[in-house]
């Protein structure tokens, strides 16, 4: 049996004229049946006329152009029309009248342009067809003629309803597309500045240093190497970012756990930041969202203390709790009174914080970072404990 999905699939694949023309040729059939003979439209009181050759055409006159009723709506209009009106005035009344209020409401419904003028021209065609069918059958009061012209309207202010929702709807998917391309964006930028800025400081302040030992080899030696190894670090860390933006990436990337956290230490201090760790509680077994963002908020910390205050005295303190882990880095004013995020600096412009906020936030965690009156700057964040992401 085949799969209905998948038969709706080919029929959506059609082309428009194929999918309409089951419904051209069911009314160009109609009066062919014995129980809707005269049961179709009658306007006014124009004696019923047994069906001849002109009946055949007027039938395919309304029918067929139903087929091209989305591809060329204003066409369809016009043919239908003129099919209805020789229809009641030549008093065939068939079943394929039923054309004129699909037409109308497809007119209103796929219709790009001149849709007011259409209305008008098709207004006055029908004043004009009601008039000719008053004076050959008579007998139907004004009202009569009002009714039917409303329930016309009706069948165009369907259509017309129906193509403002479908704009509708088709402007909210725009939106719903962009905000999601924006958010992407976003997300793609701070992934750039959490793994480029911390790197790139790093080997800038180890290269600004590096300029003051020249006459110490050794050590300018062991300097050098390390830029070039944080470099490395820069390198794989991009790859990574790129793995995960690359849909068709088949391999596993690194993702930051708990431990790394000393590692950051370990590379802030090597580019001459004293750096206090202090570490309570058990670490969770995951390395999940929690322990990204953890890791996250503890690389900007050190960061913006080598970008603000270097060499000045910094302590990273991570607390892991049952529900929550708890993150501050503190890090002392490198002149008195001038804090690390007001001292003359490469201009960052705060993405990062940002960034951070947003990233926590998404957890249902927050995160603060500011100036203790007589105290350190302090980047504090709690994170929410979760399954791995």
């Amino acid at each position: 049996m085949s799969d209905p999905r998948r038969l709706a699939e080919v029929w959506r694949g059609l082309p428009l004229v194929v999918r309409d023309l089951p419904l051209a040729a069911a009314l160009a059939l109609s009066p062919l049946v014995p129980a809707l003979r005269g049961q179709g439209t009658q306007l006014g009181e124009v004696p019923q006329r047994p069906g001849d050759a002109l009946a055949v055409a007027v039938v395919a006159l309304q029918a067929a152009p139903l087929a091209v009723r989305r591809r060329l709506p204003l066409v369809c209009l016009a043919l239908v029309v003129t099919g209805f009106a020789v229809d009641q005035l030549r008093g065939y009344h068939t079943t394929a009248s039923v054309a004129l209020p699909i037409a109308l409401l497809s007119t209103g419904l796929h219709l790009d342009r001149f849709r007011r003028t259409t209305a008008a021209v098709a207004t006055a065609a029908y004043v004009a067809l009601a008039v000719g069918v008053a004076r050959q059958g008579g007998g139907e009061d004004v009202g009569g003629y009002v009714a039917f012209l409303l329930a016309l309207a009706v069948a165009w202010g369907a259509g017309a309803w129906l193509r403002g929702a479908r704009a509708a709807e088709a402007a909210q998917r725009r939106r719903v597309a962009e905000a999601s391309r924006g958010a992407e964006r976003a997300r793609i930028a701070r992934e750039l500045h959490d793994v480029v800025t911390h790197h790139v400081t790093a080997m800038v302040v180890q290269t600004e240093a590096a300029r003051y030992l020249t006459t110490d080899p050794a050590r300018l030696d062991a300097t050098l190497a390390e830029v070039g190894a944080t470099g490395r670090r820069a390198i794989g860390d991009l790859r990574h970012l790129l793995d995960v933006l690359d849909p068709d990436a088949t391999t596993a990337g690194r993702r930051p756990a708990a431990g790394d956290v000393r590692e950051l230490v370990a590379q802030a201090r090597r580019a001459g930041q004293p750096v206090e760790h202090v570490e309570e509680g058990a670490a969770a077994l995951t390395t999940g969202s929690t322990a990204v963002a953890v890791h996250r908020v503890v690389q900007e910390a050190l960061t913006n203390a080598l970008k603000h205050a270097h060499g000045s005295p910094t302590t990273v303190h991570v607390q892991h709790g049952e529900e929550e882990v708890t993150v501050e880095v503190a890090t002392q004013a490198a002149v008195p009174g001038v804090h690390p995020r007001d001292a003359v600096v490469p201009a960052g412009g705060g993405r990062g914080l940002t960034g951070l906020r947003a990233r926590v936030a998404l957890l249902g965690g927050d995160l603060e970072a500011g100036a203790r009156p007589g105290g350190p700057w302090v980047v504090r964040a709690r994170v929410p404990q979760g399954d791995a992401t």
